[in-house]
């Protein structure tokens, strides 16, 4: 490596100045300071320029408001919200309310209009007729196999207990579809032990309280 040139000569002078030069290179450059007068008055001008670096500063105070620049840079920020209006809370809150009460009623009707009981009644020929599902406050009652009946006659529904006489549920529809709405007593007596009948009678049923016409469909009531 050439170490003549002035360029070079300064370059490695200020390197081993500020301490980049290390190893090998610096112990050839120290080498060369010990047969080189020039090269080490190169390096005694930049340790000379350098020292200066290192002289101490004299203290300042630092203005006031450098201090406060920094204390709202580091201390917690306070966010200023827009103030909520309390109409507008209550309005809110009550919204909330009615969602969870209506929920709440939802949840409680379609409980209550589970099915609790079915039964399929079968015709003499053991065919299945009417298929009956007993709601809370309801049966609803679909036809399968119905046989056909005059204008002026009327199916009518029985519940037959173990142990006593037949108690009518009200009169099919028409079509033998639809629903048959049940009464406080009529709703307690499902939960008895019950079969199902039908018989043909008059329009609009039973005169007598009891069948008096034939029985055409019957059935056992079972708990879901």
């Amino acid at each position: 490596m050439n170490y003549q040139t002035p360029e070079r000569r300064r370059a490695l002078a200020a390197d081993y100045a500020i301490g980049l030069m290390q190893g090998a290179a610096r112990r050839r450059f120290e080498m060369l300071l010990l047969d080189d007068a020039a090269l080490r008055e190169e390096l005694a001008q930049w340790q000379e320029s350098l020292a200066s670096l290192t002289e101490a500063i004299p203290e300042q105070a630092v203005p006031e408001q450098v201090w406060q620049g920094i204390q709202a840079r580091i201390l917690p920020q306070v966010l200023h919200l827009p103030k909520k209006n309390p109409r507008w809370m209550r309005l809110r809150l009550a919204l909330a309310a009615c969602a969870v009460l209506a929920t709440l009623y939802i949840g409680f009707i379609q409980q209550r209009d589970q099915v609790r009981y079915s039964a399929t009644l079968l015709s003499a020929e053991q065919q299945p007729a009417l298929r009956i599902k007993a709601h809370a406050q309801y049966l609803q009652v679909e036809p399968l196999t119905l046989a056909a009946i005059g204008l002026d006659r009327s199916l009518e529904l029985w519940a037959i207990p173990a142990d006593g006489p037949p108690i009518s549920l009200g009169v099919v529809p028409v079509g033998g579809k639809g629903k048959i709405n049940l009464s406080q007593a009529q709703r307690a007596l499902l939960d008895t032990p019950i079969a199902l009948a039908v018989s043909l009678e008059p329009h609009g049923g039973s005169p007598t309280g009891q069948p008096t016409g034939p029985v055409l469909y019957q059935g056992q009531l079972s708990a879901l």
